[in-house]
């Protein structure tokens, strides 16, 4: 019986591990991509998108070295 309980006690910590660090690196990921300021090396484009959650208009800049793109917020 010990074992059971323990099995299951050991899934549910690695369980709550992965949730807290996905948590983690899903909001870092999400706020590196947006903002106010524009990191140096990105250039502006013509392509304006609206955020579907916030409603707010992003303009999109494009780093040509590295491929990246950065949407900054009107």
């Amino acid at each position: 019986m010990k074992w059971i309980i323990g099995f299951y006690g050991v899934q549910i910590l690695i369980l709550i591990i992965l949730i807290i660090v996905s948590w983690f690196i899903w909001d870092k990921r999400f706020k590196k991509k947006h903002g106010r300021e524009v990191p140096a090396g990105f250039q502006k484009t013509n392509e304006i998108s609206i955020d579907p959650t916030t409603k707010k208009r992003l303009i999109v800049y494009y780093n040509p070295e590295t491929g990246e793109r950065f949407y900054k917020e009107e």
